[in-house]
Order: C-alpha cells, then structure tokens, then sequence
C-alpha cells in the first residue's frame, strides 16, 4: 500500500517529514510522497528520513491554481518526482511563499477589526518554518478560545464569503504545470472531483483541455472520491494514456477524521500504481533529454 498525498507542518500538516515516515514504517506503506501546498522546503528532511528508515519517499509539492470552475470548485495540481534542487521551482515558490505572507496580514487586519486580538507574530510563531496558512490562523483562534475548533474558525471567520477570507495568489493553469515540468516532475491533477463539475462529462472534458497543454495524469484513488467516480477515471487514464496517482491527503491532527493511507477507512492505493507512475515518469524524462529539453 502506498500514499502520494500528504503534508507536514511545513505546509498545513502537523507531523514533522521524519515523523511522516516514521508512521508510514510503522504502517507498513512502501511509498509515499510529500506533496506541501506551494513549498518544497521539507522535501529535504523527507528524503532523508525515507533513507534512513527504508521508505520510499517522492518529492512533489501541491499548487493551487487559479480557474474558474462552477459551484466554488477548485483546482490543484500536483508536482510528484520534483528536483528539490530546481531554481525555476524555487524562485516561483518563494513568490507564492511572499503572497501568502501578505495574505495573512491582510487576514489578520481583518480580525483585528471585528475585534479578534491577533498578531503575526503570533501567527509567525505558530507557522514555524512552515508556509503559512488558514489552519494556523485557525489554531490560534482556537487557543484563544474565540472558536471551539478548527472547522468552526473556518465557518465563522476563514472559509471564502465569511468576513475574514483573503483571496489567494495562485499561477494559471499554464504556469503550474510549466513549473512542474521545469522542475523534471509530473503534472498530476489532484483529487479531479473535488472540481465540482456537474457531471463526469463535464470534468472529463476539461481534463482533455489540461492535457492540451501538458497535463500528465491525475488521481484515481482520494479519500472522498466516489467510487464510481474513480472507476471512471480509470477507463479515462487507459483510453487516454494517463498516468495516475493516489493518496489520503493526509494531514495529521490538523485533519484527524483523515488517516495515512487508508483516507476515511476505506482507501487502499496498490503498489503497482507506483511502480507504473515511476515508470511513466522515467520514461517521460527520457523522451525529454532526447529531444534536448
């Protein structure tokens, strides 16, 4: 069993990239990959631990990007077997790292007006060396005892249309797989259904439309995807050649109804998803270097 779908508290998880691993060991997965949003700064720690501890580890990072889809949908594209080393991903990072900075002072001068006594020295604080974002601001109003949990600070104060929301900087659909492929990685669409298209006609064809401009595959297997929804994705990747993914989306405490690699209970992503998604991305990096790119 593996899961290529998790974060640490360098991004919004609360384990550490070596605790990560350590509880993958203890699990029994056999691979699984670190996919923070919108920094790679953990990836190094991840490898490492992975090493050390006989697990094996795949540098990714989880972008969001900017689109219009219907009914509050949204997009974000994985970047599995990244070079932690590139400086095109890097330098794009810390762009992305220096607007979610001035978003949460944005966020902050909002609380502060509906009378919320926060800083961003404390928010600073309670961040680390991670990205900042909502759930620490949410953790702090639940220290303070303004919500009762990190779910209501979202309903009451953080979730889009509610008085504390701060839109995000995001790259274009174009930018992020471009970044991605820069970085020698795979452009993996995650979690397709949580696009909230209609229909899987719908969300088919605007997967088509991403493969138009570089999309490498997408995720099969999520904690809440349908099922049916996954069979359909499935018969997509065979028909189209896609790669293809899967993960928990795990994310420690910060998200204790999701678990590593089994999701809400019931996930199971196989070993062979790895060894073709490897596959696919070796064979892809060839084509790359022959034609000179």
């Amino acid at each position: 069993m593996i899961d290529l779908h998790m974060h640490s508290n360098f991004s919004d998880g609360s384990l550490s990239p070596t605790e990560l691993v350590e509880e993958a060991r203890s699990l029994g997965l056999t691979a699984i990959a670190l996919t923070d949003h919108d920094t790679i700064d953990g990836v190094p720690e991840f490898l490492e631990a992975g090493e050390r501890l006989g697990v094996t580890t795949v540098p990714g990072v989880e972008i969001s990007v900017d689109t219009k889809l219907p009914n509050n949908g949204h997009m974000h594209m994985l970047g599995l077997f990244i070079d932690p080393t590139s400086q095109t991903l890097k330098s794009t990072l810390d762009y992305l790292r220096e607007q979610r900075n001035l978003r949460a002072e944005k966020i902050i001068r909002k609380l502060n007006e509906l009378g919320i006594p926060i800083t961003l020295e404390e928010l600073l604080e309670e961040a680390g060396e991670g990205s900042i974002g909502r759930p620490h601001v949410a953790k702090i109003l639940v220290r303070k005892g303004v919500v009762a949990s990190i779910q209501e600070a979202f309903d009451i104060y953080l979730a889009k249309g509610k008085p504390a929301y701060m839109d995000k900087v995001k790259l274009n659909e174009v930018d992020a797989i471009q970044m991605i492929h820069d970085a020698g990685g795979l452009a993996i669409l995650a979690h397709p259904h949580l696009m909230n298209y209609p229909t899987f006609e719908e969300a088919k064809a605007r997967i088509l439309q991403l493969r138009e401009i570089g999309l490498d595959g997408f995720e099969i297997y999520y904690s809440t995807m349908p099922r049916e929804y996954s069979e359909g994705l499935i018969q997509l990747a065979k028909e189209m050649g896609f790669a293809t993914s899967g993960g928990s989306d795990y994310h420690g405490a910060n998200k204790d109804d999701i678990q590593m690699g089994r999701g809400l209970g019931d996930l199971m992503v196989p070993d062979e998803l790895y060894v073709e998604l490897k596959k696919f991305w070796e064979t892809r990096t060839a084509q790359k270097i022959a034609v000179g790119k």
